[in-house]
């Protein structure tokens, strides 16, 4: 995900900035999903950039599995299930968050 479209807000008591709160989109299975099986040291973000050429997706893999708030490293031995239609994913993000 790139956080370049997310608004930045800032907070009027504080002063501090932060990111507005950041909405993930249920992604239904697909019969094209493709299933692995993780190994010691896998990451989603190694993943990711393994099946969409962007480490910054992530996420998709993320939402997909109920693992949004996690770490990066995921337990060896876990199905992942990773999303082959993510431009679908993509517009469902943009909608859900109002970025255009």
């Amino acid at each position: 995900m790139n956080y370049s479209s997310v608004p930045v807000l800032k907070d009027v008591y504080t002063g501090r900035r932060y990111y507005q709160n950041v909405k993930y989109p249920v992604i239904p299975l697909s019969e094209f999903d493709i299933y692995i099986e993780t190994v010691f040291g896998d990451r989603l973000d190694v993943i990711a950039d393994d099946y969409y050429s962007d480490a910054s997706e992530y996420w998709i893999i993320a939402a997909a599995n109920g693992l949004i708030g996690d770490s990066l490293f995921i337990t060896p031995g876990t199905q992942l299930r990773i999303p082959t239609e993510v431009q679908s994913v993509r517009e469902a993000f943009n909608k859900l968050n109002n970025i255009l």
